[in-house]
């Protein structure tokens, strides 16, 4: 259940006129959760109570479950280890191995922390949110623990050598803490020190440094943020012989202020625009900027990677070296630091392809391509252990072909293969293909089409659209067994759209759909729909459309203001409220993105994509499933609860709603929930889109 620190709603905040369904904002009210009862009872027997769905539904599980999947690894200290679920262990095990075991197809394990056992031992839903180990020695670690999926965290300090929690250790209850290493007796923590320390947005205001064996009440102040901050945290960066503490005053979601703290506890602040992101890497600063930023008369393009020396840039010298500079089909997607090089992940028309780069002593930077990512594909290198070497995992997806993962290490030739996934469904009946539409303003949008190879284009192929459009995130390929047995095997269409408003194209194509500009993803949406139907691939009954969290903002605004377009909807996790979303969870946090509905003049403009603002009765809206989580901590459930009652209210009968009590944002705490999640959407989907006809 929700902390002090994690209030759900703001019951003084604007209600939308006329709201007859505020009532349903009590997250854990006995009211509003005998509503959710009565609607999941609906909405399991219309689409789960069948043999078909079981099947799909055990179908799905044996994916998520499967022992032939690919462990990711984490390298701490000497041995590698691995987050696992699996049909023994529903929330997972946390365990290790060798590198020599690793490459084994089948290595031996050793469990760390079995967290079925200890949510069954502490009476308690545990789902993993990860664990920060001590550098170098990596011995103590801060795990994070979520009750039933929530963003807010139980902190548990942990001896990797004793396998065990460590007695009078360094522990926090349930809040959105932020909490970071400084030493074996010390850390920074954030977190709801009472009344007053988490910003509007639900984290932490203040950062302080808590020492070992006394009572966090006399931790002492390290910086205090705005309550209309989105957060304040602090960390030291553990590199041996570039041990640094760094300030972060994150102001919103692409706006902050970074400051090097001094061993005096004074803060000197990054020189950077503040929409520009710093990274210190031994004796090298990078700077990846958002807009264009002019510095001795040279001006730098939205969307590069600079790099300095850092002692140089905080002393005043402003020699920067461009590392990557955007051109109109390429983007950063991220980058990775190993012992004496850089190597970027790039996108080229939300392809993957990667550079290395490497700094000399006189301050050039040599430049070569690294191998391994084929056409169409997603691959992403990272560093084993920068303090290390340079040895680095490259991973592999496309829509086509089981993932793949392996060890190399730069200036020694290719990588080597390590592992490969199974493959789930027969791949060669199909073909992915990437196609472009001109959107209303006449911007080129790409779409990825995963599809028969045999198609025909009679505009009878059930089809799913599936976009998100926000906050800089990409849609890239990737393999999806779920997606090939639950809709292509069936005779689907799965389409991907890289509308506006995400990252496929960096920051430019992200701030063309930025608040007052919302509305251009929802029209880059339409566009891949319409030419979907145009090329006849399919048709306004046989097109449905799938969304989650902002993209189930996008759903919302897909069934309020182009429903003619589709023939059914699944809408997971939405906002949909957005004239109340700043009151609800964390929602303040999405200011930058949305904008401020308390302000008149923005709210003018964000009415135009609030879908419970602009629901309107007697419409041809398609069927619409919504799917949501009790625990849901981020965006909260409640405006999935309100957009369904309201619509029934309405007189519509082809609305369904479900919400999982547990799983937070992600709507699912194992591979049980979630195989019950995607059994139902694509069983709701198929059916809607007329499938079984097909």
């Amino acid at each position: 259940m929700p902390t002090a620190a994690t209030t759900t709603t703001n019951p003084t905040g604007p209600a939308t006129v006329d709201d007859d369904w505020l009532w349903l904002e009590d997250i854990h009210g006995t009211k509003p959760l005998e509503w959710v009862d009565a609607q999941n009872a609906r909405t399991r027997a219309a689409f789960a109570a069948t043999p078909e769905f079981e099947a799909a539904r055990q179908a799905v599980l044996g994916i998520l479950e499967s022992d032939a999947r690919i462990p990711g690894v984490e390298k701490i200290g000497e041995r590698y280890y691995n987050f696992w679920k699996d049909k023994e262990h529903p929330r997972g095990v946390w365990r290790r191995t060798t590198l020599a075991e690793y490459r084994k197809a089948q290595p031996r394990w050793e469990t760390v922390i079995d967290v079925d056992a200890l949510g069954k031992a502490d009476n308690e839903s545990w789902v993993w949110h990860g664990a920060q180990c001590l550098r170098p020695d990596s011995r103590r670690c801060l795990v994070s623990l979520s009750p039933g999926g929530t963003d807010a965290v139980v902190i548990r300090e942990f001896d990797l050598h004793d396998k065990a929690f460590v007695k009078d250790g360094f522990q926090l209850p349930a809040a959105k803490s932020q909490i970071a290493w400084v030493d074996h007796d010390h850390v920074f923590v954030g977190t709801d020190f009472g009344p007053g320390s988490m910003t509007r947005s639900s984290y932490p205001r203040i950062a302080k440094l808590w020492q070992r064996g006394t009572p966090l009440t006399a931790a002492t102040l390290v910086y205090e943020g705005s309550d209309e901050d989105l957060a304040v945290s602090a960390v030291r960066d553990l590199t041996p012989g570039f041990e640094r503490e760094f300030v972060t005053r994150t102001i919103d979601f692409y706006t902050s202020q970074t400051f090097l703290r001094g061993k005096d506890g004074t803060l000197a602040r990054l020189d950077i625009p503040l929409d520009a992101n710093a990274d210190a890497h031994r004796e090298w600063l990078t700077i990846q900027l958002r807009d264009a930023w002019t510095v001795n008369g040279t001006t730098y393009p939205s969307g590069a990677l600079l790099a300095a020396r850092f002692d140089d840039f905080m002393a005043g010298k402003r020699e920067l070296v461009v590392l990557f500079a955007p051109t109109a089909t390429t983007s950063l997607a991220n980058y990775s630091w190993t012992r004496h090089h850089l190597i970027l992940n790039l996108l080229d028309n939300v392809a993957s392809r990667q550079e290395v780069l490497t700094p000399n002593a006189h301050g050039d930077w040599q430049r070569a391509p690294l191998a391994g990512a084929p056409p169409l594909s997603t691959a992403t290198a990272t560093a084993v252990d920068p303090d290390d070497d340079d040895s680095y995992f490259l991973h592999v997806t496309n829509f086509l072909e089981p993932d793949t993962l392996s060890l190399g290490t730069l200036g020694r030739g290719t990588a080597r293969l390590l592992k490969r996934a199974p493959a789930f469904f027969d791949a060669d009946a199909y073909q992915a293909q990437q196609f472009f539409v001109t959107s209303k303003d006449g911007t080129r949008v790409p779409y990825f089409q995963l599809a028969r190879k045999a198609l025909k284009l009679d505009g009878s192929n059930p089809t799913l659209l599936y976009g998100y459009g926000g906050f800089e995130v990409s849609l890239q390929p990737r393999y999806n067994g779920v997606v090939g047995q639950q809709w292509l095997d069936k005779g689907g269409v799965y389409v991907l759209a890289n509308i506006r408003g995400g990252g496929e194209y960096g920051p430019r194509w992200h701030q063309a759909a930025l608040k007052a500009n919302r509305l251009r993803a929802y029209e880059d949406f339409v566009a891949v729909a319409d030419d979907l139907v145009r090329r006849g691939v399919t048709s306004r009954a046989r097109l449905g459309a799938m969304g989650g969290s902002n993209g189930g903002l996008l759903m919302g605004n897909m069934l309020t203001l182009d429903p003619q377009h589709f023939g059914a909807i699944v809408c997971q996790v939405p906002l949909l409220d957005m004239k109340r979303y700043t009151h609800l969870s964390a929602g303040a946090s999405w200011i930058a993105e949305y904008g401020d509905p308390d302000k008149p003049e923005e709210w003018n403009w964000i009415r135009t994509f609030s879908p419970y603002e602009n629901l309107r009765p007697g419409q041809d809206y398609p069927p619409v499933l919504f799917y949501t989580a009790t625990s849901d901590d981020r965006v909260g459930p409640v405006q999935a609860r309100k957009m369904a009652a309201r619509m029934e209210d309405m007189g519509y009968a082809k609305v369904w709603f479900y919400e999982n009590r547990e799983g937070g944002h992600g709507a699912a705490a194992d591979a049980r929930q979630s195989a019950s999640m995607w059994a139902l959407s694509y069983g709701f989907l198929w059916q809607q889109l007329g499938g079984g006809r097909h």
